[in-house]
């Protein structure tokens, strides 16, 4: 019997009911570090999310101020040349088309965001774990 594995020697010499119990305790801590793992990821996840959308938020309000003082300055020295009405139109366009470029960026900053890699990998891992301890029987 020296070709027996450590598990096996164990699984000889205690009984069922302590083998059962370590592998209750042994299941209780890993969910409870996967759980503790996902919750660190998650709150890294939502920092990294809340930044984005908080500097996304500022510039908008920021720019919101800057558009409109220019917005009519333009409007105004763009009137001396074609006529108040069309020059409402030339700047509503030119605003259009920047809001479009700051939305795909701000989209593409809130697409970063990885949710829990770590955890997904390692609850991917557990029912490979058990398959290693059968194949041993």
């Amino acid at each position: 019997m020296s070709d027996a594995t450590p598990s096996e020697q164990k699984a000889t010499t205690t009984s069922l009911g302590d083998l059962l119990g370590e592998v209750t305790r042994d299941l209780s801590t890993l969910m409870r570090q996967e759980i503790t793992l996902a919750k660190a990821e998650l709150k890294e996840s939502a920092t990294t999310s809340a930044k984005g959308a908080g500097m996304l938020g500022g510039a908008g309000y920021a720019a919101s101020m800057v558009v409109l003082f220019l917005s009519l300055a333009l409007w105004a020295a763009l009137a001396t040349l074609v006529g108040w009405g069309w020059s409402g139109v030339i700047v509503a366009v030119l605003w259009a088309i920047i809001a479009a470029v700051l939305y795909v960026t701000g989209r593409k900053q809130l697409k970063n965001v990885q949710g829990a890699p770590q955890t997904v990998e390692t609850l991917q891992e557990i029912p490979e774990t058990f398959k290693r301890n059968e194949e041993n029987r």
